[in-house]
């Protein structure tokens, strides 16, 4: 071993120590720790946590709502915009490796009027492209509602792909539905748009495979004990149909205007922003007690959100159900997220 000793094998042995190094970080970049990620229409970081958990540095998101701002604020350390979009300047942000975006729905849902770019809140895709324009990130994930695919015969989500794609992306889309993707007992179906500057990367990627539900509705029950007497129905004038109708105590329930409808799947409705308005647009549940709504720590469970994501006591009720219906399934997004960072190793 005197031969290791002589100069030249000694810079030998350094030039390999510094290959190496170069390699790891390399592969650490490729893999996700080091892309940097920025989000727009952020909510309460819905999108973010997903990446975050994949090891994606989050940078900066931008929200309006100063009340989902604040749950934001209480589990995010980033930078946060609380603006309207079309008043930040995408050249004043930091740069970013990959740029997310769970877009205004309201414009293409079903549940809505369908006016989408004719619409405001559906012309704000256009500050999406203003930032992709200004930034140049190598990915871009968006979200949106199942019907943005359909929305005026396909034409408003060929805008979509032909307005990404002419930019030099090559992108991928597909419909998944939370109860099938997620481990998630909520019958929410969504588009999820992945586009990359890199056509190997595009080639490598695919979205997750279904997965079966092993997770029930009972599951994600917070105690009887610790439920409020505010979340129940008997002082309420459609207490006696409610009691009569909902006899499982293994699905939940809407109250719609005139009658009761099961959910016979066992699987919870799709939660809406609409949670946030009162009615009853909130899920019924007969909990072996008696007939109430979900509460937000339940609704943000069937998102899959963790415990130990805060939902602050200072909004009110009201708030949260309108942020956690606004937001996605983050096992959804997270096993999407896994799928990009093996795409991008190499």
């Amino acid at each position: 071993m005197i031969f290791l000793s002589t100069p030249f094998y000694r810079v030998i042995i350094v030039l390999l120590f510094i290959l190496l190094t170069f390699i790891i970080i390399k592969n650490q970049n490729i893999k996700g720790i080091y892309m940097n990620v920025g989000g727009l229409f952020s909510g309460i970081g819905g999108i973010e946590l997903a990446f975050k958990q994949n090891g994606f540095k989050i940078i900066w998101s931008n929200e309006i709502d100063k009340n989902a701002c604040v749950t934001y604020k209480s589990n995010h350390t980033h930078q946060l915009f609380n603006c309207d979009i079309q008043s930040l300047n995408a050249n004043a942000v930091p740069d970013i490796d990959i740029l997310v975006a769970g877009f205004p729905c309201q414009a293409f849902s079903v549940a809505g009027h369908q006016k989408g770019f004719d619409d405001a809140r559906g012309n704000l895709f256009f500050d999406i492209l203003r930032f992709i324009d200004a930034k140049n990130p190598s990915i871009i994930f968006l979200e949106n509602v199942k019907n943005l695919l359909n929305h005026n015969n396909g034409e408003t989500f060929n805008k979509i792909y032909n307005e990404i794609t002419t930019r030099g992306y090559f992108l991928k889309y597909k419909v998944l539905n939370s109860s099938q993707y997620g481990n998630v007992p909520q019958n929410r179906e969504r588009i999820y748009m992945v586009a990359f500057k890199d056509e190997e990367v595009s080639n490598r990627f695919e979205f997750p495979k279904p997965i079966k539900l092993t997770k029930k509705i009972n599951n994600l029950l917070e105690p009887l004990q610790s439920i409020d007497e505010k979340y129940y129905y008997n002082k309420s004038k459609y207490f006696p149909i409610l009691k009569t109708e909902m006899t499982s105590t293994e699905t939940l329930y809407q109250w719609r205007r005139t009658y009761v409808r099961e959910n016979k799947n066992k699987l919870c409705p799709t939660l809406t922003a609409n949670m946030g308005t009162g009615g009853h647009n909130v899920p019924l549940i007969n909990d072996t007690k008696d007939i109430r709504k979900l509460t937000p720590r339940e609704c943000a469970r069937f998102q899959g959100y963790p415990d130990s994501f805060i939902l602050p006591n200072i909004i009110s009720n009201s708030a949260l159900y309108k942020q956690i219906g606004n937001s996605v399934t983050i096992p959804v997004i997270n096993r999407i997220a896994g799928e990009i960072k093996k795409a991008l190793y190499i």
